[in-house]
């Protein structure tokens, strides 16, 4: 038995409201938040991602979007007026964000700030870093697309976050196409080569439907971060589900009744009007390490359920448009 084997080393972020916005455009109730924001805390999830902190001026936003699109921290505090255990977090994107619209941690309800990049932009994730450092945040950076990167950008990228303050580096996942030893090898290289005191995350995505397994094999390697969404609301295949955390991950404060009577009086009915979880498509995008959006494209369309037609289309692209 490892002695990581319980997960009482562990924290999950919740990523319900940001990573699940990208299947409704964001469009959550301020019941709905506040509603998940209660069984949260009450389950003992320490993390509650709930939203993204970009600009929409820097996004050109047609005002489409839900409010948790831009977080604003006013607004904020009228849904959470009374903030617990639960911690609240927000993911902000490079060159999206504007450093003016990020209030010193003091004064903000948000407590973790989480720079998301492709490794070809860890320089510019490091210098916001250092800003989101200085005003009091707890920071992580995730490295986006892992499965796509070449070893000597991966090992450059780690050098720059070394120096940087970070408090979480994060293996993300982002096409779901790693499985469990493709995770202990990059767990072992990013402990190998950050240095001590530098802790881990990971974010998972279920096209092959791995992302539980992946994310108990980093538990269980020592990862201290635990990205999971309530019934795995996520983009496309969607993520590990935090009530399976909350059952396996034997930590005591851990409850998953409240997350379930969330389930039973929301995400039921909304997974009758949105579509989010392990599809055939999606599968395909992950066995090939390819990029949702064609998948998400494919489901989009009256050909959705052409399964065989969209593998052809994927891995024989020259016969297909023949």
């Amino acid at each position: 038995m490892t002695p990581y084997k319980h997960g009482m080393h562990c924290q999950i972020v919740d990523c319900t409201i940001r990573d699940g916005g990208l299947v409704n455009n964001w469009d959550f109730s301020t019941e709905f938040v506040q509603d998940l924001y209660e069984s949260l805390n009450d389950a003992g999830v320490e993390y509650m991602e709930i939203g993204y902190k970009n600009s929409p001026k820097l996004l050109k936003s047609d005002g489409s979007e839900g409010p948790w699109r831009f977080l604003n921290d006013d607004f904020l505090r009228k849904v959470i007026p009374e903030k617990k255990r639960t911690k609240l977090s927000a993911l902000v994107d490079i060159g999206r964000v504007d450093e003016a619209d990020v209030l010193p941690r003091s004064e903000s309800m948000l407590d973790l700030i989480r720079v998301a990049c492709y490794a070809r932009d860890t320089e510019k994730a490091v210098e916001l870093v250092k800003l989101f450092h200085e005003r009091g945040y707890e920071t992580t950076i995730n490295i986006m697309a892992l499965s796509n990167v070449m070893d000597n950008e991966l090992n450059e990228a780690l050098a720059l976050i070394n120096d940087s303050p970070v408090d979480y580096v994060y293996v993300v996942d982002s096409y779901g196409s790693l499985d469990p030893d493709d995770f202990r090898y990059l767990i072992e290289k990013f402990r190998r080569t950050l240095k001590a005191g530098k802790k881990l995350g990971v974010h998972t995505h279920n096209n092959l439907q791995l992302a539980f397994a992946n994310t108990l094999t980093a538990a269980q390697m020592g990862v201290e971060l635990l990205d999971a969404s309530v019934y795995g609301m996520g983009r496309a295949a969607g993520n590990t589900p935090t009530e399976l955390l909350l059952a396996k991950l034997n930590k005591p404060e851990y409850n998953v009744r409240p997350v379930l009577g969330m389930i039973e009086k929301h995400m039921l009915k909304l997974r009758e009007k949105e579509e989010w979880g392990y599809l055939i498509p999606d599968m395909v995008t992950g066995m090939l390490d390819e990029h949702p959006r064609s998948a998400m494209g494919w489901r989009a369309s009256e050909k959705r359920d052409r399964f065989t037609e969209f593998y052809d289309k994927m891995t024989t692209p020259e016969t297909f448009h023949k």
